[in-house]
């Protein structure tokens, strides 16, 4: 498809479409095996500690790269650094679905670098491309997200046990999304490729804002988001059966959960458009997030209620830390940065968090003492809040350049 002679606002409609499409492979290829791993690990004679490492794989993968994403940005571009992404993490769904361990490492591994350079410039990409309409394109693909991601874990097991094709077959229907995605960039490529000399005329250094506050600010905000989530995801379940619940029953509880995190965009948008800053929406998504990691950890009976606050503020939180990569920046370089920043660091955070959860557990011999641990981070979450929803941006003399 040529968009030479296209209309420039069905220019920008061909590219929120792109951008949507990528959303969807951002969270379903990693997280839609959650529900087969039982499978996989029968299947390939894993450990149990072999098989949670298939989990943290992509979290250490997006702390590992996203630092090195601005640098790739500036040295290819932008779209065809996203087209290079959505092809990563369709060769990782392939090789995953090999049905060896190796491919199994290997494919999870691509398919999280792929995910960490998407996740990195999209944010950047709608900067540039959708300065006004920031907050409502960011919560779309994250709602996009959070939907695709629900839908693949609701769909692998009858799709491996019910249909009989298989883990490997139904890990394999994933590549469905990132084929998709490409198809719908390939405009994007086209329309890089005709402004080629017009780029390279107006080149520019790559900005680092490691020794901005502001930006600490955000990046505090998002990886405090990304650890108290991901302990979630990692370990709820454990604190369910252990309270009595079934496996089913927990599995239940965990699923509206992560459904729970898909909807806060709906939210967001109609609030944010009422407020100046956006201080007390993120004091109040911390503030839900911690009513719900304390609920669960006090009363666990009642944890369909706790894990949709949990799964909702946790859910908000993160889509608000989106947003502020380009609310808080001056420019597309800037948004880069900063969104390379803030997912180094909060990926990272991510990663170690269900490990350090589960060596304070077997210290404790309780699961409520992690959800009470939690529940301080959320409060500390809350005050970072304060300082990353005002309503200004990064300092210029605060920016330090890299050549």
């Amino acid at each position: 498809m040529n968009t030479k002679n296209l209309p420039e606002e069905k220019k920008q409609v061909t590219l929120a479409i792109g951008i949507l499409l990528i959303a969807t492979c951002l969270r379903a290829p990693f997280t839609s095996l959650g529900p087969l791993l039982e499978i996989v690990q029968d299947s390939l004679s894993l450990s149990t500690t072999a098989t949670g490492f298939v989990n943290a794989l992509p979290l250490l993968a997006f702390a590992a790269v996203s630092p090195i994403v601005p640098l790739l940005n500036k040295k290819m571009g932008m779209e065809p650094a996203l087209g290079i992404a959505i092809t990563l993490v369709g060769g990782g769904v392939a090789l995953r679905s090999l049905g060896y361990i190796w491919s199994l490492y290997a494919g999870t591994t691509l398919i999280g670098c792929g995910i960490a350079i998407c996740n990195v410039l999209l944010p950047s990409l709608v900067k540039r491309d959708f300065p006004e309409t920031i907050p409502r394109l960011t919560a779309f693909y994250a709602l996009t997200m959070g939907i695709s991601a629900a839908l693949g874990s609701a769909l692998m097991v009858p799709v491996a046990k019910t249909l009989g094709w298989g883990w490997e077959l139904a890990a394999a229907t994933l590549f469905v999304l990132p084929l998709t995605a490409c198809i719908a960039w390939l405009p994007q490529l086209a329309e890089w490729n005709k402004n080629a000399d017009e780029r390279q005329a107006g080149e520019a250094p790559r900005v680092s804002l490691w020794k901005s506050g502001l930006a600490w600010q955000v990046t505090l905000f998002f990886g405090l988001t990304s650890l108290t989530y991901y302990i979630s995801v990692s370990w709820l379940p454990a604190l369910l059966k252990d309270a009595g619940f079934t496996g089913a029953e927990a599995g239940n509880v965990h699923g509206f959960m992560q459904l729970a995190s898909a909807t806060p965009g709906l939210v967001l948008l109609p609030a944010i458009k009422r407020f100046k800053n956006q201080q007390l929406i993120a004091v109040t998504v911390a503030g839900i997030t911690a009513i719900g990691t304390a609920g669960v950890a006090l009363y666990p009976k009642l944890a369909l209620i706790w894990g949709g606050c949990i799964g909702f503020g946790a859910g908000a939180a993160i889509i608000l830390g989106l947003m502020f990569i380009g609310l808080r920046t001056n420019n597309m370089l800037q948004a880069a940065s900063l969104s390379g920043m803030a997912q180094s660091v909060g990926y990272l955070l991510a990663a170690c968090g269900p490990i350090c959860a589960g060596i304070l557990h077997d210290f404790t011999q309780s699961w409520a003492s992690v959800f009470y641990t939690c529940t301080v981070v959320c409060i500390i979450l809350s005050f970072v809040g304060l300082g990353a929803g005002r309503s200004i941006r990064v300092n210029k003399k605060e920016i330090t350049r890299e050549q």
